[in-house]
């Protein structure tokens, strides 16, 4: 310790020592933390030193105490929505995240065959490319290889986009505002190459995601694939019951059943 550390209360010395611990990952996400005599034991502190501790730590969301089962180290990752409709930068500006952007690439491609059918183009028609790794407060968390005709925006590429976020690009210089997005997320191994690029020791799992974006009047305006550390985000989304799913047909349903003594 220093001497700044010798100036601290007791209680905000011991809360340094107890997120020294999960920063190392030595106490990892959902964890569960020793019990409290096992704490004040390892720290050499009391009971009301240690409650101290934890208090600011659960109040800084550092960890999180179930009644009646424990105190647990929170979960680290982002929430990033399956349901609405953001860009990047925009998503993680909502929940408080610092975003950094670098730029791969940046080029006219040819559609082949595949980005032809998902950009709605024709075939040999000139394609914006644009690959950027994005950094969540300062920690490479994602992979983007977006694709956008590059009829629709003329000069797209002359943008700064390691600066300027690309949705709000398309709205404003283009007035292309994203409306819906068709899209699908999986869990994949990373590759190589994108587990070096996103920091990952392989092997690592990365959520895969793809997006084909559509304006107001039905014109796919991008298609992105996307990278992401497993270990840096979850999805959230609500659900509700479908129309057709109504309270009799529920009745109708066969009930599972657990065999005793399971």
């Amino acid at each position: 310790m220093t001497t700044a550390d010798f100036a601290k209360p007791l209680y905000e010395q011991v809360a340094d020592r107890i997120l020294a611990r999960i920063e190392s990952g030595e106490w990892a996400d959902n964890e569960r933390l020793p019990s409290e005599a096992e704490l004040c034991a390892l720290f050499g502190v009391g009971r009301n030193t240690l409650r101290h501790a934890l208090r600011e730590l659960a109040q800084a969301g550092a960890i999180k105490t179930v009644h009646g089962i424990g105190t647990f180290v929170a979960d680290g990752r982002t929430a990033k929505t399956a349901q609405y409709l953001y860009g990047f930068s925009q998503e993680m500006g909502l929940a408080g995240k610092a975003v950094t952007s670098e730029i791969l690439a940046a080029e006219l491609i040819p559609a082949d065959a595949s980005l032809a059918r998902r950009l709605e183009v024709q075939l040999g028609a000139e394609v914006a490319y644009l690959a950027r790794l994005r950094r969540v407060d300062g920690v490479a968390t994602a992979l983007e290889r977006a694709y956008l005709p590059h009829s629709l925006f003329p000069g797209l590429l002359g943008h700064d986009f390691s600066r300027e976020s690309l949705y709000e690009t398309l709205a404003v210089a283009y007035a292309s505002r994203p409306e819906r997005a068709e899209q699908e997320i999986e869990a994949a191994l990373a590759t190589e190459q994108v587990a070096g690029l996103l920091e990952m020791q392989p092997p690592a799992v990365a959520l895969v995601i793809r997006r084909a974006t559509r304006r107001a009047d039905g014109a796919v305006i991008e298609y992105v694939e996307s990278e992401l550390r497993a270990d840096r985000f979850r999805f959230y989304s609500e659900l509700r019951l479908r129309g057709g799913l109504t309270p009799t047909l529920f009745q109708r349903l066969p009930v599972m059943t657990t065999p005793q003594g399971n």
